[in-house]
């Protein structure tokens, strides 16, 4: 397959299920939710178009982990005739922060886990939703965007659908590793009106000029975790760079 096979329990479900019934082929989304595709069911495994074989016990495993999301890789990219794959989970851990960050699944987009905590409303929802919610709350969005937690990106993605320019910035490299791996955050590395910051919001808005932006977009993560993002500093500096009007 030219893109990765990401997985979580909602599609090894009807995996086991096609299985246990015998059915020869089923109908699967290969990226948790973009898209399907159809798979092979093989006595080894479930075979996906392209190649990649998706063991079993690896299916019982991702089956099992209602709080995790799986990529499937080849283990050798060097031996093109090798079509071995390794299941690995998609989580990373920040030197910088210190925080152990990973994808899980929900009915519709995936969130990030933040050592344990949702990044996204979850409850009664699904995090594509909310960012849609947000989105509507600054509507419209136009000109020169700001957004200042990237995260998976969705909020970025979502604004540069209608803005001129978005600029999205993200203190953790890790963030932005997972959010590589997500099918859900493609176009936050694809989309040319996104231009992305690696650096702390409070010193990065220090750089912006005077009125640089249309739009603000601040969803921060909990108190807890990135108290300075709600200080009346930074609330001054948002009021500096926010056009008039």
């Amino acid at each position: 397959m030219s893109l990765p096979v990401v997985l979580s329990h909602f599609q090894a479900a009807p995996l086991l299920a096609a299985r246990r019934v015998g059915l020869p082929v089923v109908r699967v989304s290969p990226d948790l939710g973009r898209s399907t595709v159809e798979a092979t069911i093989e006595p080894a495994g479930v075979r996906f178009p392209g190649g990649p074989l998706l063991a079993w016990d690896d299916v019982e495993r991702i089956s099992r982990s209602d709080t995790k999301c799986f990529r499937l890789e080849r283990v050798d990219e060097t031996d093109r005739d090798d079509e071995r794959y390794a299941l690995r989970e998609i989580r990373a851990f920040s030197e910088r922060t210190n925080w152990l960050r990973s994808l899980m699944p929900t009915a519709g987009a995936p969130t990030m886990l933040v050592s344990g905590l949702a990044m996204h409303r979850i409850k009664g929802t699904e995090p594509h939703r909310d960012t849609l919610t947000k989105i509507k709350a600054v509507a419209p969005v136009v000109g020169d965007v700001l957004d200042t937690a990237t995260g998976l990106g969705y909020t970025a993605i979502e604004a540069a659908r209608t803005a001129a320019r978005v600029v999205t910035v993200e203190i953790d490299p890790a963030a932005l590793e997972v959010a590589r791996l997500n099918p859900w955050s493609q176009a936050l590395f694809s989309d040319p009106k996104i231009e992305q910051i690696v650096g702390d919001i409070a010193e990065e808005v220090e750089r912006f000029a005077d009125e640089s932006f249309s739009r603000i977009i601040h969803d921060p993560p909990m108190f807890g975790l990135a108290g300075d993002l709600y200080s009346g500093a930074i609330y001054r500096q948002f009021h500096r760079v926010l056009r008039q009007g």
